[in-house]
């Protein structure tokens, strides 16, 4: 079994799932969640019925489910049939199970969280805030990612009129500024921090995301300046507006004679954090103890 491949447990029972590397997504394999939800006897039966319930569901079963390798029940690698996180979800819809009512419920919160969103987009910020603050980051940290999710909405209002296309064309821009200001593209960076699907900012050092937050709003200046008027153009803007924060890396770093790009992720940035405040309370602590002495 490799690294993309693994078995997760969920109430003591197996699913079996796998990491695409280019799609940057795991995939679960279908009948083992069904398996869960349903402690059905015969899960390929259920299934058949699942589908023939939910004409919706079948029409669209291809779309959905795509053969994925994964360990099979003897041990071999073979061709399972599996779901990403929303194929899962659509699946769990069609389930009249007590266990998937939790995950139901779940969907149905998240819906009404973004419609009111859209009425009131200030919620954003505010769930944001709530979400980073229970990960344990620190405030100061919490307000310059904040401050990052602005300059990168800035810069694709500023793509948007530029022409430039949501998806791989934002993706290939945003590799540019990346490699001009650390030396990676985004993919690279994420694997130096051992990361997945998980955003890569939420796992930058306060220094690393102010310096992104630099590349990017420097693209969006030049950017307002120059006016491209194609794809090639801005590929050209995005490497300088990086570059210029490319050169401020490598001055910290000749003055500090300390690399700014770390390979630490949020989890051990957050222990880090945890340890500080722990060893300065115990210190606090000790010396309350010693002039009591």
């Amino acid at each position: 079994m490799d690294e993309g491949n693994k078995i997760e447990l969920f109430e003591n029972r197996r699913i079996r799932t796998a990491w695409d590397g280019e799609k940057e997504e795991w995939f679960f394999s279908v009948s083992d969640v069904v398996a869960v939800l349903t402690d059905s006897a015969d899960v390929k039966q259920y299934i058949k019925k699942m589908r023939s319930r939910d004409v919706e569901l079948n029409s669209k079963w291809g779309t959905i489910c795509t053969p994925v390798e994964m360990v099979a029940v003897d041990g071999k690698m073979r061709h399972i049939t599996a779901a990403n996180a929303e194929g899962i979800l659509r699946l769990v819809q069609s389930i009249p199970s007590k266990k998937a009512e939790p995950f139901k419920m779940w969907l149905a919160r998240v819906g009404s969280e973004r419609i009111d969103e859209v009425i009131d987009p200030e919620l954003t910020i505010e769930r944001a805030l709530e979400t980073y603050l229970k990960k344990g980051y620190p405030r100061e940290w919490i307000n310059q990612r904040l401050q990052a999710i602005q300059v990168r909405k800035e810069l694709t209002d500023e793509w948007d009129v530029r022409g430039v296309k949501q998806g791989m064309e934002y993706a290939i821009l945003t590799d540019e500024i990346s490699k001009a200001w650390s030396g990676m593209n985004t993919r690279q960076y994420k694997d130096l921090k051992g990361l997945k699907r998980e955003n890569l900012r939420d796992n930058m050092t306060t220094l690393e995301l102010v310096l992104n937050m630099l590349a990017e709003a420097t693209t969006t200046e030049i950017s307002k300046t120059a006016e491209p008027e194609t794809f090639e153009e801005n590929r050209q803007v995005a490497r300088r507006g990086g570059r210029i924060a490319g050169n401020t890396r490598h001055e910290i770093e000749a003055d500090t004679g300390r690399p700014v790009i770390t390979s630490k992720n949020a989890t051990q940035l957050n222990t880090l954090v945890t340890d500080m405040i722990e060893g300065i309370t115990d210190d606090a602590d000790n010396a309350k103890r010693t002039n009591k002495e």
